[in-house]
């Protein structure tokens, strides 16, 4: 009987998880599963042309985008600041002092990794862009009303 038990409760534990599934293409499940397959947490989302599977990857929220046809677009993730290159981290602690950090993400492409940051103080909000490891360069720029 109890073997019994633990089988159904597996089997509707399975059936719940797969049921978020069901609205996402299964060329682009078994992309996802054929790279992914030990992750966990996994939900999906679609737009009019992506899908997105968010999921824990080592202890991380990771995001992946796919297109209608089963191939990844990208990866994005958000970063602690200790995360960062250790040249990126040192131009924010020279050169942005004055502002706390209030989002920080990593995207990931097949042409390379891009990282974006929000900095914020109490007049302005900046957003800057690093495509390597060297230098921030500011994406926008916003005033606080």
């Amino acid at each position: 009987m109890k073997k019994m038990i633990l089988g159904l409760a597996f089997a509707l534990s399975s059936l719940a998880s797969f049921a978020k599934d069901e609205n996402v293409s299964q060329k682009v499940l078994d992309a996802f599963h054929s790279s992914f397959a030990t992750v966990s947490q996994v939900e999906w989302a679609n737009g009019s042309n992506y899908y997105r599977a968010s999921f824990v990857y080592n202890n991380k929220h990771v995001f992946a985008y796919y297109d209608l046809d089963g191939q990844l677009m990208g990866l994005t993730r958000y970063l602690s600041s200790t995360d960062l290159p250790l040249n990126l981290q040192t131009s924010l602690k020279n050169d942005y002092s004055d502002y706390w950090i209030s989002d920080l993400f990593e995207a990931a492409r097949e042409d390379g990794t891009t990282y974006y940051i929000t900095l914020e103080n109490a007049d302005t909000r900046i957003v800057l862009k690093s495509t390597g490891t060297l230098e921030w360069e500011q994406y926008k720029k916003f005033r606080k009303v």
